[in-house]
Formats: C-alpha cells, structure tokens, sequence
C-alpha cells in the first residue's frame, strides 16, 4: 500500500511538472526568466494575430507577442524580444502570414546601420500587411473574369468570327497559292542573283562602283569645303580692307572721291541738260541741227553733181576755178 501510495504521489508530481513545463512554454518559454526589451507596434489590422505567435527578423525568432490591446483606433502590440535584438529606429514592423492555415506572425527589418537602438518600450514604425481576405476576393474576381472571357469564345462564336476568313480562304486559294508561288519565285531569282534587285544584292560590280561614286562624293566635299574655306579667306581680306574690293568697301578715302566723281559728272550732266558749253549746244541747239542738216544736204546734191559730170569737165571746173 505504501508503495502505492508512492508511486501515485510521483506520477502526480511528474505530471504536475510537465503541466508547469507546458504552461511556461505558452505564455513565452523560459524567457520569462531571462532579461528581454519591449517593444509596441501599432497597426490597423493584425489579421489572426494572437499572443504568443513569434517574432521574427530575417526568419529567425527573436521574441513574442505578449499583449493585444486597442488603443486610439488601432491595434497595438506588445512585442518581447531577446536582450540585444538590434531593432534600429528606422526598422519596421510588419504581420506576415506563415501559412496558408493562417499562422502569423510579427516581421521585424534591420533598418540602416547607422540609426540608433530603439529604446526600452518604444513605438516601432510598421507597414500593413495586405488582408487576405481582399487578396483572395482578388483573385475570385480574376478568376471569374477569366471564366466569363473563356465563355465568350463558345464555338458559335468562334465560327462566327473566323467564318468570313475561313470562306475568303477557300474561295481564293488558287489566287493565293499563285501568289505564294510567285513570290518564291522572286525570292528564288533574287537569291540567284538574277534581276535588279538580286544584282543589287550580289553584284560585286556594283558595290564597286557605288564604293566609287561615296570615294568621289567624299572628294567632292573636300573640295567644297576647300572652296568655302578660300571663300572665308577673301571674305576675312575683304573686312580687313585688303585688296581691291577691301579697298573699295573699307577705304574711305576712294568713298570720297567717287562721291565727288559723281557729284562732278552730276553738275556735267545738268549743265549738259541745261545747254551749257560746247556738248550742252550741240545736244540742245536747235538752230546747229538745223544748219547741220542743210549742210547735208548740200553736199549730198553736190556728190550727185559731179557723179553727173565727167573727169575732164571736173578738171576744167577746177582750173577754171584756181584761174
């Protein structure tokens, strides 16, 4: 009976240490025990966040969630993590699903190496987490979408569509089967080198020439430009006053006496115009013309005279003129 009594009274205390032991496990382990840093996250929504579910940075586990509470109008949380958790004041806290059975759990970033260390019981930054519910009623729309599209490609619909092209193919596949054929047979005349184009292609010839004629163009630019330069170069003269143009253009001395030319010939033509001097009277004299013209006359009749009168009468004429 005492033994027994012993027995009992050991299976007991064994199963009431395996209870403590469980006990301990759920509400965070044996970092009860140890030191550790606290943390809050606020966010709009944790999904099926519950206490307990891990903390994570990189997937490897750095604390628990200890606490769930509302506060303002979002959900804070109360993460306890390991002492020396290098959790940064620009790190962020996000909820992430583990599983598709809905696990979750509280995702922590590095942040920048230089930021400092969060403080004890501070307020992590966070990012929300996409609801999976909204995802999956994505992916139903999506779904569906795909399936009212696959719908609408029935067969009589289909017939529909590609009816008229069908019935055009079979009424014109003679025309297009020649065309098919012609069209090889271009190829086929090309590829051989025959025709404009395929001795466009395959002429050495040509491409010799065509080599030639860019060879020629290129000397031809060089000579223009020559030219533009030698161009340049009268014209850099010319505005220097070099030359005889330069000094025509740039020389004010030659300005000034072809200004006074002109004026000279200017007072010449007036005084001309006016009936001044010998060329003015006999531009503008009338009585000079008309002497001038009697005067042609007479020895016009004069000239018809002695063509009338023989040699030796001309020779009386004038002896007897002298005498």
């Amino acid at each position: 009976m005492k033994n027994s009594l012993e027995t009992r009274l050991g299976v007991f205390v064994f199963l009431a240490f395996l209870a403590g032991f469980f006990i301990i496990e759920t509400i965070g382990g044996f970092d009860a025990f140890k030191s550790y840093h606290v943390l809050r996250a606020q966010f709009n929504s944790v999904q099926e966040l519950k206490v307990g579910d891990p903390v994570k940075m990189s997937g490897v586990p750095v604390g628990r969630v200890t606490k769930l509470e509302i506060v303002n109008e979002k959900v804070e949380v109360t993460l306890r993590l390991k002492k020396g958790t290098p959790v940064k004041t620009d790190s962020k806290a996000m909820v992430k699903f583990a599983g598709l059975l809905g696990a979750n759990y509280v995702a922590i970033s590095f942040g920048s190496p230089s930021s400092p260390m969060h403080e004890q019981d501070s307020l992590v930054a966070t990012i929300e987490q996409p609801d999976l519910n909204s995802l999956m009623a994505r992916l139903d729309e999506a779904a569906s979408g795909v399936q009212n599209l696959t719908k609408s490609f029935s067969g009589d619909k289909i017939d529909n569509i590609l009816g008229p092209f069908t019935d055009f193919m079979r009424q014109n596949n003679p025309r297009l089967t020649a065309i098919i054929g012609n069209f090889k047979a271009v190829s086929d005349q090309i590829a051989s080198g025959e025709g404009t184009v395929g001795k466009l292609i395959y002429d050495h010839k040509l491409y010799d020439n065509a080599n030639d004629v860019v060879a020629n163009l290129q000397e031809a630019s060089g000579q223009i430009k020559g030219t533009i330069s030698q161009a340049k170069d009268i014209m850099d003269q010319v505005n220097a006053g070099q030359g005889t143009i330069g000094k025509l253009i740039k020389d004010p001395k030659l300005y000034s006496e072809t200004t006074a030319a002109m004026s000279n010939m200017k007072e010449i033509l007036q005084k001309i115009n006016g009936g001044q001097g010998t060329v003015g009277k006999l531009v503008n004299d009338q009585e000079f013309y008309k002497n001038a013209k009697l005067s042609l006359q007479k020895l016009d009749k004069a000239t018809e005279s002695l063509e009338d009168t023989g040699p030796l009468s001309i020779l009386g004429s004038l002896a007897t003129t002298l005498l």
